[in-house]
């Protein structure tokens, strides 16, 4: 009479066909994740690459702004000397001509500063230049500009950082990949089960942190 034993030999075999399942699953995801953190890590070099145009775009625009606003500031200096040295010389009809030509933007401060009698008040502010009232529109754009130059920056920083990350999830794909695969050369079924553990391990890690990144999908 012949007697087969099939309990003891199954097990192993079926142990080892859900281990190459396993195995199989760890290629796949981290395959398909390796395309996909590398296709994200290209789009965010984009992303950055406009973020540092804008950037640069703005700082070109604030420059100008600033240069209006000294140029204006230089205009209502040179006015405002010219007026004082007629009015000391009580030309009356020069210092007139002058405030006349006085620029919009500062005629309010200068207002502003003849109402606090400068000639006779200690504490009155030496210039118009000094007075609350001395607001340039150009020097404020200047200020926004920088502002959003800052702000452009960074989101650059940011993208890069982006990018960095997606390439690093490519390295821990690729440790996912090579324990997958080393379990597939191992006799020993309880290596076997370490390896692919492991590689279950950093690929969970990798997509859970994935989960966390920014996507960048637009044409």
């Amino acid at each position: 009479m012949t007697i087969v034993a099939t309990g003891a030999d199954e097990r192993p075999e079926r142990g080892r066909n859900w281990q190459e399942v396993l195995v199989t699953v760890l290629l796949v995801v981290a395959a398909l994740g390796t395309s996909w953190s590398s296709y994200q890590a290209t789009r965010w070099n984009g992303e950055q690459a406009k973020a540092a145009g804008r950037a640069n775009a703005i700082r070109i625009d604030a420059a100008r702004a600033q240069g209006l606003s000294q140029a204006q500031s230089q205009v209502d200096v040179a006015t405002f000397i010219a007026w004082t040295d007629a009015d000391r010389r009580g030309d009356a009809g020069l210092a007139d001509f002058y405030a006349d030509r006085f620029r919009a933007e500062f005629r309010p401060a200068f207002t502003a500063w003849l109402a606090t009698r400068p000639l006779t008040n200690p504490d009155a502010p030496p210039t118009p230049f000094a007075m609350p009232q001395y607001q340039l529109a150009s020097r404020q754009e200047a200020e926004r500009l920088d502002a959003a130059a800052a702000a452009s920056t960074a989101k650059v920083l940011r993208d890069l950082q982006v990018s960095s990350n997606y390439v690093l999830t490519v390295v821990l794909y690729a440790v996912v990949l090579f324990f997958a695969g080393m379990s597939t050369k191992i006799t020993n079924r309880r290596l076997r089960w370490i390896l692919a553990g492991i590689g279950c391990l950093v690929l969970v890690t990798a997509l859970a942190w994935i989960a966390t990144f920014p996507v960048s999908v637009d044409i």
